[in-house]
């Protein structure tokens, strides 16, 4: 009985050592033979067209270097260390629109008075939005797009 399970132990680990290599193999850049001979049969049309698996331009969403900034609404108060954060000019308490722009938290109230919050960041943004529904060239589309 332990001959058998010695065995199977000994098999199972040359699989895994073998799946290993091949992995390993791959991460350095050597190419299975095999798969050197089916891309020389290819024509050079086709073989680039494999290559190129990237999302075409269409469905391509600009990445956090192609944006001046981000914005999301927040309905709720917001509150940080145990105080409600507030409008300095207006007394706004909720409503805001949280905008993250150069790695800077700014608040925006219903008024449109906006003001810098340098207890939040870029950090906590990011934990908070979801995912992007649009894309606008100005910051004024954006508003309206958001109702504000």
């Amino acid at each position: 009985m332990f001959e058998r399970m010695r065995r199977r132990r000994t098999a199972e680990s040359s699989e895994m050592q073998r799946r290993s290599f091949e992995m390993w193999a791959r991460l350095e850049g050597r190419v299975p033979p095999e798969v050197e001979r089916m891309r020389a049969e290819l024509p050079p049309a086709e073989s680039a067209a494999l290559v190129d698996d990237f999302l075409p331009p269409e469905l391509r969403v600009p990445s956090h270097d192609q944006l001046d900034g981000r914005m999301m609404p927040w309905a709720k108060p917001i509150v940080l260390d145990g105080e409600m954060v507030i409008c300095t000019r207006c007394g706004a308490y909720r409503d805001w629109l949280v905008l993250s722009t150069r790695d800077q938290i700014w608040l925006r109230c219903r008024a449109g008075h906006q003001q810098h919050e340098p207890r939040l960041d870029t950090a906590w943004y990011n934990r908070h939005a979801g995912p992007a529904d649009a894309t606008h060239a100005t910051f004024e589309d954006c508003l309206r797009h958001l109702g504000h």
